[in-house]
């Protein structure tokens, strides 16, 4: 393990391998950390194809390094602003006209309810 890299450190790597979970990034030449696809950029990242090359020069943070196994995860979202928080607009409350509408329209549905019961009694009587 390298003593020159420390977690909370931010450097430049280059991209040396791509899979569907993350990159690798070559931090020196005998140091290689992972960027889980998580840690590309803010935001969900469908395929980490449509962000990142194998060759391409980033810049990282060091999020842990597992002394153990000398591995060493990293993220490039860290290393980003983070996006302003786009509110979407509320929907606004329908006017008051046409609300008292809407729920004429149910009373409507009740009145026609009585005529066609009072149309049906009628026609019993008229079949009699």
């Amino acid at each position: 393990m390298s003593d020159k890299f420390q977690e909370g450190q931010v450097l430049e790597g280059k991209v040396t391998g791509i899979q569907p979970y993350g990159a690798f990034v070559a931090l020196d030449e005998q140091v290689q950390g992972l960027v889980h696809i998580s840690e590309v950029t803010h935001g969900y990242v469908k395929d980490i194809n449509e962000h990142l090359s194998e060759g391409d020069e980033v810049q990282v943070k060091i999020l842990n390094i597992d002394e153990k196994s000398n591995k060493y995860s990293l993220s490039i979202r860290a290393t980003q602003e983070a996006p302003k928080a786009t509110r979407r607009p509320r929907k606004q409350a329908a006017p008051k006209q046409q609300q008292e509408e809407s729920a004429a329209g149910f009373n409507t549905l009740k009145d026609k309810l009585e005529d066609w019961i009072k149309q049906s009694d009628d026609r019993e009587k008229f079949r009699k």
